[in-house]
């Protein structure tokens, strides 16, 4: 079970007694105030209700749900009738649809003096060094709570929002005490819908496919980061993320495992308690269990708080804030779906309400304790919430007070990084002056002594408030308590960018000034017939490159360097200046001429056939990456115009195949001699992991093969270390060595005939993070080809460079292909090239594409218990393949369309009846 640390047992208490928390309960709640009624059912007549402006309830007696412009309409109704009510827009959706919010509370918190007071001392209670315990203890006593409640993450999961209404109603126009005590004590902030245009489209991802409940850390998407920008100036206490679930049960906290050892104890206490207050508003057939299988709730099950990319892990662990995913199965009527959502959300708000000051106490210590454990460099341990687990693999005994971001290479990507950090309120410094630390960590597994961290160098010290959010989301590795997953094992922000990385135990005194904005631009001027320059290293030097050839600006690039050079006069300097600064590029101007290669804009074919999501996956990443960030026009190129051989084909230079579920992509024999043809004659095929590769090897492109995944494998997600062929232009401005971000993806044998751009080392170089079971398999594989047929090439990654388009080093990858000239290959990559004849047909020893652009479901049991095991998931499929090593069955369930466990139409319930059976489970992979 979940346990305090020393820290917070030596702070907690002192703290919470010194203030009094635990003594003074509320005015309210000691007694109704003379201003309310007792009758919930009295309203402020002048607020609409929703029966008056839809012409039904919301909840019991609902008929239909709502439309996305019904829910912004009533909310600025109720926002122009009550005095309660501030709105706001966060930002307008990729399809421009406005996202507002309604701030909730009594009349007199809503004013903006008053809200400016409580957002100031909600954020000072962040900052222990900028209050006394004193201090603290007065904004816990006057302060409200700050509690949000958002729906509609995922577009077709609309219940929330429906209910986030009737919440607003409630508290906007309520007589009650009890509504008096919520708006006595808390700020509620209400988020109707997340993702207005998934909402629109019935669609779980956004305009571009991405799952915006994966986005939170990254905020890629600009409905992620305007809310988190919503968060930084309204911090939160408590934040429920309405979401809806397959069937026709409800969850809500305490969640299963793993939790982020990170997550402070005070939110996860907060949690927990929550839990109890809903399971008593819940109302409905109460508890899951024996008979009682619809209409009931359930806890500690599918619903897990490890990666940072949640609506409950990233408040819990960047803000302090009760973190939860409230989940409504999508089976069940429209009115008892919207009645249980707000039953919990009402619930969830009167337990805040009647909690405030502890619950603002406790706030204040959370970040004591992370100053506390980042001054002495200790980390959070790893530990459980559910009773039957156990800790399978603790937090190991190292101590981190630094980490420091180098700036020998990819500037860009380094900058980027910081200002991802400041954007949740880390404290950066750049180094003014050389530092030696004489017990350096270097991420990837080395160890250096006395080794020297340059001047311009990123220092984060640890001993700050954000401690918790800057370990968590810079890790070299997560360190994931119990073997269950349903997302990532890894997503180290440096890693992800591939950029250097040292972090240390020691105790340092580096002389550093505070970044304070972004950093980059231009650093000198050019002659008038020198240049401008810059090193096309990075993921955010390639966002530049096709910023400026979009604008026409001549550019050339240096084949050996990767140094991209252009006259000054091809752009003013002011232009130049702001537009590499947004970037955190630096460009130099010198007196040299620009010399190189010309560059140009290339010409895109996505594809859209046979396999591919047009809704989801690497083909919305390379709308949103390719077209949206760097300006691309991407067209469409359809099945039959490669079988048919149509202009919409062959007038492209690039042909993008995105990761799908199928082997050819619907290609005929003549399709595949024409995608053939068409790469001989100049063209650059770029294929994306399953299909991607697949689609090529059908069509002769390369000589790599499938290699079998052993049994039991997992790669969950995992980053590697991998080799690099500098020489190659795909590679050009990578390290030699760089790392790689896998998720269960092919393992590739390497190609006799072209270059093995990305290999994974066989030697004593290996090494991989997250969680991973079998992942030798990998040593000596290919995990990106470039293979030269005639004038063209056939770019094969074996990974997804784009995932989510947080994968930087990948996304350069990606840049350098699309760059890359026609014919341009490594010698000995062309003279293998003329060794390869005919087209080799797809291996009939390969497996099927069983898992689509995610993973196929994998359940690990012991041998004993397999018959067990197989009994109960034949009730649900007939589809599971097993597999026996080491006293393990592995059962593998096919996930063709690459289906999100919340998504997949049985499989939490499958999980939850072998946990109801008893079944120990040794591992789950979703």
């Amino acid at each position: 079970m979940r346990r305090k640390t020393p820290y917070v047992a030596a702070l907690g208490a002192a703290a919470l007694v010194a203030a009094g928390l635990t003594l003074t309960p509320t005015a309210s709640a000691q007694s109704a105030a003379a201003d309310c009624a007792s009758d919930p059912g009295a309203h402020i007549a002048s607020v609409p209700s929703p029966q008056q402006f839809f012409g039904f309830p919301l909840g019991t007696g609902q008929t239909r749900i709502l439309t996305t412009q019904e829910l912004i309409d009533y909310t600025h109704a109720v926002g122009a009738a009550s005095d309660r009510v501030r709105l706001g827009v966060m930002t307008n959706s990729v399809l421009g649809t406005e996202m507002p919010y309604a701030i909730v509370s009594n009349a007199a918190n809503v004013t903006d003096a008053r809200l400016k007071k409580i957002a100031d001392d909600i954020v000072s209670l962040r900052d222990p060094r900028t209050l006394t315990d004193a201090k603290a203890a007065k904004i816990a006593q006057d302060a409200p709570a700050i509690v949000y409640v958002a729906g509609n993450v995922h577009g077709g999961e609309k219940s929330g929002a429906d209910a986030s209404l009737q919440t607003l109603y409630e508290l906007a126009s309520g007589l009650s005490c009890d509504v008096k005590t919520r708006n006595d004590n808390l700020i509620t902030i209400i988020v109707p819908t997340q993702n207005p245009d998934g909402r629109d489209a019935s669609r779980r991802q956004n305009e571009f496919g991405f799952d915006l409940n994966r986005d939170w850390f990254a905020r890629t998407q600009k409905e992620t980061d305007a809310k988190l920008e919503l968060l930084r100036k309204y911090p939160p206490q408590v934040f429920i993320d309405a979401h809806e679930m397959g069937g026709r049960q409800y969850f809500f906290p305490p969640n299963a495992d793993p939790i982020h050892h990170e997550i402070a104890d005070q939110p996860v206490d907060w949690i927990n308690r929550i839990g109890e207050a809903n399971k008593a508003g819940f109302g409905f057939n109460g508890a899951c269990g024996g008979s009682v299988t619809v209409e009931c709730y359930f806890n500690y099950a599918t619903y897990d708080m490890f990666y940072m990319g949640y609506g409950d892990t990233v408040p819990a662990t960047g803000f302090g804030a009760a973190g939860m995913t409230f989940e409504k199965g999508s089976s069940s009527a429209v009115p008892d779906r919207v009645q249980q959502q707000f039953n919990t959300q009402w619930a969830t708000t009167g337990w805040a309400a009647a909690n405030k000051h502890e619950i603002l106490g406790s706030y204040w210590d959370i970040w004591k304790t992370a100053l506390a454990e980042g001054q002495q460099g200790v980390l959070e341990p790893n530990e459980v919430v559910q009773p039957t687990n156990t800790v399978r693999f603790p937090v190991p005994d190292v101590k981190i007070r630094s980490y420091f971001l180098l700036p020998d290479r990819q500037i860009g990507d380094v900058r980027k990084l910081v200002e991802r950090l400041r954007q949740m309120d880390v404290e950066v410094y750049r180094l003014t002056k050389p530092l030696t630390v004489p017990n350096a960590k270097i991420f990837g597994g080395r160890s250096e002594s006395d080794k020297v961290i340059p001047e311009g160098s990123y220092y984060i010290p640890m001993a700050q408030p954000q401690k918790h959010w800057i370990q968590a989301t810079l890790g070299e590795d997560p360190y994931v308590p119990f073997p269950y997953f349903y997302d990532v094992s890894s997503w180290s922000n440096p890693l992800l960018a591939g950029v250097d990385t040292v972090y240390s135990g020691d105790v340092v005194s580096p002389q550093a000034q505070l970044v304070r904005k972004m950093e980059g631009g231009v650093a000198q001027g050019a002659s008038k017939k020198g240049s401008f320059s810059y090193p096309l290293d990075s993921a955010a030097a390639s966002e530049l490159t096709f910023k400026l050839l979009g604008q026409g600006v001549a550019l050339r690039r240096d084949l050996t360097t990767g140094v991209v050079s252009f006259s000054p006069g091809e752009i003013g300097r002011a232009e130049l200046d702001e537009l590499a600064t947004s970037l955190g590029v630096t460009v130099a101007g010198g007196g040299d001429a620009p010399s190189g290669t010309l560059l140009t804009i290339p010409d895109v074919g996505l594809y859209n056939g046979t396999g591919v999501s047009t809704t989801s996956g690497s083909y919305g990443e390379a709308r949103f990456v390719l077209g949206a960030k760097w300006g691309l026009t991407l067209k469409p190129v359809t099945t039959a115009d490669i079988n048919n051989n149509t202009a919409a084909f062959t007038e492209r230079g690039v042909l993008l195949m995105p990761d799908g579920s199928n082997a050819t992509g619907g290609l005929t024999a003549q399709g595949q001699a024409n995608l053939k043809a068409w790469v001989s004659n100049g063209g650059t095929y770029i294929g994306l992991r399953n299909q991607g590769t697949r689609v090529a090897r059908a069509a002769g492109l390369t000589s790599t093969t499938e290699k079998a995944k052993p049994t039991g494998y997992q790669v969950i997600g995992s980053h590697f270390r991998v080799d690099t062929a500098t020489s190659d232009p795909v590679a050009l401005g990578r390290p030699a060595e760089d790392f790689q971000f896998n998720n269960g993806d092919p393992i590739l044998n390497p190609s006799t005939t072209g270059t093995n751009v990305l290999t994974y080392p066989a030697d004593g170089t290996w090494w991989v993070n997250g969680t991973t079971n079998g992942a030798d398999a990998l040593k000596g594989s290919a995990a990106l080809t470039n293979e030269p047929t005639g004038a063209g090439h056939a770019v094969l990654f074996a990974y997804n460079p784009l995932f989510r388009a947080y994968n930087e080093n990948g996304i350069h990858l990606v840049a350098n292909a699309l760059l890359m000239p026609k014919g341009a290959a490594a010698p000995a990559a062309q003279k293998r090239a003329l060794a390869r004849t005919a087209a080799p047909a797809a291996s009939a020893e390969e497996t099927p594409l069983i898992g689509g652009e995610w993973r196929p479901f994998q359940i690990q049991v012991a041998d004993a218990d397999l018959a067990r095991t197989q009994a109960v998931v034949a009730k649900y499929t007939d589809t599971a393949t097993v597999a026996s090593a080491a006293g393990s069955s592995y059962l593998t369930i096919p996930n063709p369309e690459g289906l999100d466990i919340h998504e997949h139409p049985f499989l939490r319930d499958l999980v939850n009846e072998l946990n109801v059976a008893g079944i120990p489970l040794r591992s789950v992979v979703g």
